[in-house]
């Protein structure tokens, strides 16, 4: 009986794991695709002719062109999430500079994955934006954790925090872009002007004071 249930159960298995690895495949060669070219360039016959794949093969995955890139959206979302998040057991301030400093390698070995979250080419789409929205509020909630010692701040030092966040977004674009400045140098630029932003925070909201090395940096 235990023989029949394993040949039963082995052959499901193997198809579920080719069927996530094709997937993750079809992502991977999407991500590539939209970073190169917008959203409403791109047909379906387009997407399948690049990814020398039956059309048919990606309606099954995904059931529409749309539904494609939001699988590719939110997978690569996944990826920077967890990467900024990989310092959860250090101390704060260490914590701090771990986040920027993942931030940034993730960017710059997924290129095609971060042009995809920050800049995307569908354009006005709510579904879309809120899914970028999340990952801000995921690496400020991380910031936050490491700066604060809380996720619950207030007003001030949350749109604060997000201000600085957005500002990355686009000068981690033009880093990967132009590769004038190393990663290191890149990560300690990003951590000094956090720390004008939590001087800025502190000013104005003193109950969330900023990190005694943010005091230091000038």
């Amino acid at each position: 009986m235990n023989i029949s249930r394993q040949s039963a159960v082995r052959p499901a298995t193997r198809g579920t794991e080719r069927s996530s690895t094709r997937r993750a495949e079809l992502i991977a060669i999407g991500r590539k695709l939209f970073a190169d070219t917008s959203y409403d360039a791109l047909s379906m016959d387009d997407i399948a002719r690049q990814a020398q794949v039956a059309k048919g093969l990606i309606y099954y995955y995904f059931h529409s062109k749309r539904g494609y890139y939001l699988a590719i959206i939110e997978d690569s979302v996944a990826g920077l999430v967890g990467f900024a998040a990989s310092g959860a057991g250090l101390p704060p301030v260490e914590r701090v500079h771990r986040t920027i400093d993942s931030y940034l390698r993730y960017a710059e070995h997924n290129q095609a994955a971060y042009r995809a979250i920050v800049s995307g080419g569908v354009g006005f789409d709510t579904e879309v934006h809120a899914i970028r929205d999340g990952v801000r509020e995921a690496i400020v909630a991380t910031i936050a954790e490491g700066a604060y010692g809380r996720t619950d701040i207030s007003p001030v030092a949350r749109m604060g925090l997000l201000a600085w966040v957005c500002s990355v977004e686009g000068a981690a674009l033009a880093w990967i872009d132009r590769g004038e400045l190393s990663r290191e140098t890149m990560s300690e630029l990003l951590v000094k002007t956090l720390g004008g932003a939590m001087r800025a925070i502190e000013e104005l909201d003193p109950a969330h004071p900023a990190p005694a090395p943010a005091r230091r940096d000038v």
